[in-house]
């Protein structure tokens, strides 16, 4: 044979899957579909920003419009950055058989959709009493 490497040995991130013991498959798995999940969030950020940029050209304060468009696109990229670093964190406490982490991403989106929130009704708001 060519080589005695098992699958592990030549899987990437090493980093990850190259310490400790290999955990429950079903947990693995749950770990990835959650780092997926919020994959698909930060995706529909970005089209949400998307969206928002179209909004702009009919907007009375379009660069207001765009600026938050263009913030709510960075949000889906650091969300979907966070979620690749969540679950390399989750997936190294499962294989050293360490207390999972903390999440470190939903303090950061729930603040970032209140703010959001916030800030759309102040728009509206403005826009109404400008009419």
């Amino acid at each position: 044979m060519a080589s005695e490497e098992s699958d592990e040995d030549r899987r990437k991130p090493r980093s990850v899957y190259g310490v400790g013991d290999e955990p429950d498959a079903r947990f693995s798995l749950a770990n990835e579909r959650t780092a997926l999940a919020w994959m698909r969030t930060g995706l529909a950020l970005v089209a949400g920003g998307v969206a928002l940029t179209t909004l702009a050209g009919v907007a009375d304060l379009p660069l207001f419009v765009d600026v938050m468009a263009a913030l709510v696109c960075l949000g889906g990229g650091l969300v979907a950055v966070s979620s690749l670093v969540g679950w390399r964190r989750v997936e190294r406490a499962m294989r050293l058989a360490l207390p999972l982490p903390a999440p470190r991403i939903l303090v950061g989106v729930g603040v970032g959709i209140i703010v959001l929130a916030l800030v759309f009704a102040g728009y509206a708001a403005f826009e109404a009493l400008q009419r």
